[in-house]
Order: structure tokens, then C-alpha cells, then sequence
């Protein structure tokens, strides 16, 4: 698939490879977390397509440096890729990914890398402490979306930084 992202999705991504010392916090606070969690259209292949040589979006060497659990309907095998980043699947739901994601990381912190409708299900059971959203400046076509009223039924905004290329919005899981 030549956009996986859409068609100049990858203009939402220019702040954290272009102006990296201008959003150094925030990179910072995406790359602590020991384990990741991600739903099955983020890591890919699109719909459909089951096919186990499929390795994600990054090639060889992705982003993670960390095991990624990956919510999917389907078994897969575990992928080891360079840099320390791997994949498994998880096909029994949200609270056992959450599980298996924070042994992986022990005491570490256990992102949620996406997409939208995997965040959304975090949100509605509650499990997310802390939501950094970092927008971008502009319109793609459709696709899955956090709304406002996902986030303010379950969180209070903490903070709020506006850079060249993005704006970066942390909220907190209201108690």
C-alpha cells in the first residue's frame, strides 16, 4: 500500500522528524514507555488482508525499540524485528493486552500508540491515565477519530503547547 496513512497523512508526523529540539519534551514522553499497545489497523496490513509476512508499516527497524502488543482478531506468530521492537498479537481484548503489555514493561510506563478506536476503547473502560494528543494542522479525508466527548466524559485537561508544527494537548484521568 503506497499511503498507509492516507494520502499526506504523513504531514501529521513532520513535528516530531522536523523540529525535533522544538518538541524534544514531547518525543521524550512518547519514547519513555517500556511496551506499547496499538489495534490491528495501526500495525496493518489494511482490512482484509491476513497474510503472517506482513511486518507493519516501519520496515526492519520500527520506531518502538520496545514489544508492541497488538489487538487483532486473528493469531499471528510473535515478530522480532532490529532494534528491539517485536509484535504480538493479542486476541482476548483490551484488559489482556493492558496485562501482558505492563509485565513486559515492569515498573515502566505502557503507551497506547493507536489508533483512534483502540484509544477510544481505553478510554471508555477507563484504563488510560494520561491522554497526550499532538495535532497537526491538517484535513485528511475519513477515518476513525477521537472525539471531544470521548475525552472530556473520562479526563480533565492539564496542559496545552502550541509549536511551529503541532499543538500538544495532555489531559488526566479525572478521579
Amino acid at each position: 500500500m503506497q499511503f498507509p496513512l492516507g494520502e499526506g497523512a504523513e504531514e501529521l508526523h513532520r513535528w516530531q522528524f522536523e523540529r525535533t529540539e522544538e518538541n524534544a519534551e514531547e518525543i521524550a514522553a512518547i519514547t519513555e514507555a517500556a511496551a506499547f499497545i496499538m489495534g490491528s489497523h495501526m500495525f496493518g496490513p489494511p482490512p482484509g488482508h491476513h497474510a503472517t509476512d506482513w511486518t507493519g508499516w516501519w520496515g526492519d527497524n520500527p520506531p518502538y525499540h520496545a514489544p508492541v502488543f497488538v489487538l487483532s482478531t486473528h493469531p499471528r506468530p510473535l515478530i522480532r524485528l532490529d532494534g528491539g521492537t517485536s509484535f504480538q498479537f493479542v486476541t482476548e481484548g483490551i484488559h489482556e493486552a493492558l496485562s501482558e503489555a505492563q509485565e513486559a514493561a515492569g515498573e515502566q510506563p505502557v503507551a497506547i500508540a493507536g489508533g483512534a478506536n483502540t484509544i477510544v476503547q481505553f478510554l471508555n473502560a477507563g484504563l488510560i491515565d494520561e491522554l497526550r494528543l499532538h495535532i497537526a494542522p491538517i484535513k485528511l479525508g475519513r477515518g476513525e477519530a477521537i472525539t471531544v466527548e470521548n475525552i472530556e466524559t473520562h479526563m480533565d485537561r492539564y496542559s496545552r503547547r502550541e509549536t511551529t508544527l503541532a499543538t500538544h494537548v495532555y489531559y488526566r484521568r479525572r478521579r
